[in-house]
């Protein structure tokens, strides 16, 4: 068998070569990072649904058991980006602009939470769901427990984040209520002097201003098991969370700590690994033995 031989010219340039080749791949030819989905915008998942009057507008994202999720008062889509991201890998997500936010259209002089569930459940009805998980974070956690005990078929299990059942001094922080009732003074003084523009954030202000109206009776109707949370640095009062979770017979309490109202977005590994581990184990309720 013939030996094979190198001489010191032969192989140093063999070594030349060899590193313009790991050059030319290290540098000549950058990977590609996967473009950032532009949630709440996505022409290839979103859709509209006529819906209760309106033009509702979803997006839907993977395969598996249906999730609808929901966001608070002025958010969008898009307010739920890292839900998205993580539970579509296991669920198919329908995430939804709830009426007069977003891309979703409303006409009317007024909104309503109860308004809002009718639309889910209606949308829910139009893609052939009979039910489904349901995370709601502030407004969006409001829709999912009327949601819960109006239609009470159509949510298996419900994450509410942050809900509040009466706009009171019992449920918001005195700041955070100062705060509200000076923007929503300023942007309806704006309104009466004809800044029509303004009418949208009017409306949803009013809305935190005088709803919800939720009764202990009607949480207490709750049939689908629960998860109420709150951050530990929320701007709704402990006090009432837990008066919320007291009141729903299949519920368990989640207080995230060092988190705020934002938690789904600030502290979004915790809160999504929560919420999952919640809704893929047999629920329970352990007493203190």
């Amino acid at each position: 068998m013939p030996s094979i031989q190198l001489t010191k010219q032969k192989v140093d340039g063999f070594a030349f070569i060899l590193l313009i080749a790991i050059i030319s791949v290290g540098f000549g030819c950058k990977s590609k990072q996967p473009a950032a989905v532009a949630y709440g915008a996505n022409a290839a998942a979103g859709k509209y649904a006529d819906v209760n009057g309106i033009k509702l507008y979803y997006e839907i994202y993977g395969e598996g058991e249906p999730l609808a999720l929901i966001h608070g008062n002025g958010g969008s889509i898009n307010s739920g980006r890292e839900q998205i991201a993580f539970f579509s890998k296991h669920y198919k997500v329908i995430a939804v602009d709830s009426r007069g936010q977003g891309k979703s259209k409303d006409e009317s002089d007024s909104l309503t939470y109860d308004g809002m569930a009718a639309d889910l459940n209606s949308l829910l009805d139009q893609l052939k769901i009979d039910s489904a998980f349901v995370i709601g974070q502030s407004d969006g956690a409001i829709i999912g427990l009327i949601t819960a005990f109006r239609y009470p078929a159509k949510v298996k299990m419900l994450a509410a984040m942050a809900p509040n059942t009466r706009p009171d001094s019992a449920v918001l922080y005195p700041k955070i209520e100062e705060q509200g009732k000076k923007d929503f003074i300023k942007y309806e003084d704006s309104l009466k002097a004809g800044f029509k523009n303004v009418t949208g954030k009017v409306k949803l202000l009013r809305l935190m201003q005088y709803h919800p109206h939720i009764t202990s009776e009607e949480l207490a109707g709750i049939k689908a098991p629960v998860m109420v949370m709150c951050g530990d640095r929320d701007v709704i009062r402990l006090s009432h969370i837990i008066e919320i979770f007291r009141a729903i017979p299949k519920s368990n309490l989640c207080v995230l700590p060092g988190s705020t109202h934002a938690a789904l977005r600030k502290n979004p590994q915790v809160f999504n690994e929560t919420i999952y581990h919640f809704f893929t184990n047999p629920f329970v309720m352990p007493d203190s033995y």
